[in-house]
């Protein structure tokens, strides 16, 4: 017998377009707003919103829980992954300055982080602890996390049992939207995972 469902929606396209951002925190741009409106559309079944505090994700939130007159929770766990000295720079600085040391990180991002950058089984500890207790008291209820691709990534690697190591061959899209139904009788499943909503996946 199914029970309450939880939607994820990762922020859409932040002011200075693609980067590498993990916490740094720039606001939403004029199409991250459009493509987060168009993307919960008018029908919203959800009874509650959870946010990573970042402002890419929180004041698109706060506006969608003050317009649907739901809860807002705003969770510190669901913070971005620490992307260390990567923070704020584009993909086309990092591979100019990198080369194929930018290609390993996708490859093995456990081994070859970037300096300073949050350990990825450290960030999936954190992301996973909070989404255990949300989770846990979910009953039947409908809920909305508005948070970033990294967080999206661990939260699918804790339900498929998805190795840490193979966390960047998910795409997550700008605006994306990914369900997890839970179950009396079984493991949560995915419903469906993301959507073309002419966003990138890899820098957040």
């Amino acid at each position: 017998m199914t029970r309450g469902f939880v939607d994820l929606i990762r922020h859409g396209e932040p002011v200075g377009g693609r980067r590498y951002r993990g916490q740094q925190d720039d606001a939403l741009s004029d199409l991250g707003w459009t493509q987060m409106w168009h993307a919960v559309g008018e029908n919203r079944p959800w009874q509650r919103v959870v946010t990573s505090p970042l402002s890419r994700c929180r004041a698109f939130a706060e506006a969608l829980a003050e317009t649907d007159a739901v809860p807002l929770h705003v969770e510190s766990r669901f913070m971005e992954v620490g992307f260390g000295l990567w923070e704020g720079r584009s993909r086309d600085e990092l591979e100019a300055e990198l080369g194929a040391d930018l290609s390993r990180f996708y490859t093995e991002p456990v081994a070859n982080r970037p300096e300073g950058a949050e350990p990825l089984a450290d960030f999936a500890a954190r992301v996973m602890a909070g989404w255990e207790e949300w989770t846990a008291r979910l009953g039947d209820e409908r809920v909305l996390v508005v948070a970033h691709a990294g967080v999206i990534r661990a939260v699918l690697g804790g339900v498929l049992g998805i190795p840490h190591r193979n966390y960047y061959r998910l795409n997550v899209d700008n605006a994306g939207l990914t369900r997890i139904q839970f179950c009396d009788d079984r493991p949560p499943v995915v419903m469906f995972h993301g959507g073309s909503r002419g966003g990138h996946a890899v820098e957040d």
